[in-house]
């Protein structure tokens, strides 16, 4: 009997190794894994920081006077004045358009909120 306890204990401690040995390069690939990815981000983000230093660059108010005069005949572009301003209240929005119902749809009858939806408020007019 006590050569079987020693056989079992044995072969767990192999399993136990076996498991630890699979486990540790797990690890150390999801470690490499993941220093990659840092590299990897670390590159995105200085070619992001280029990228915004050009468009900065490319963006120079001198820099755009100089192509909308180059392209004047063209473009007709001017620079803005306070006069092409004006209050909200002056410009004329459309008007809202109201949903027409589905066909087979009665208004009368309200509509029931899915599962899940909090109930009615007395100010709430949309279902």
């Amino acid at each position: 009997m006590r050569s079987v306890l020693y056989l079992l204990t044995a072969l767990s401690v192999m399993g136990l190794a076996f498991w630890a040995y699979r486990e540790n390069y797990r690890t150390q690939a999801a470690i490499s894994e993941m220093s990659d990815m840092q590299r990897q981000i670390g590159r995105l983000r200085e070619d992001l920081g280029v990228l915004r230093a050009e468009w900065a660059y490319l963006n120079r108010p001198e820099r755009l006077r100089q192509l909308v005069d180059l392209n004047f005949e063209r473009l007709k572009l001017v620079p803005f004045g306070s006069d092409q301003f004006v209050d909200v209240g002056q410009v004329a929005f459309p008007a809202p358009r109201t949903p027409e119902p589905a066909p087979g749809f009665d208004a009368d009858v309200p509509i029931e909120r899915p599962a899940g939806f909090p109930p009615r408020r007395p100010q709430e007019s949309t279902p």
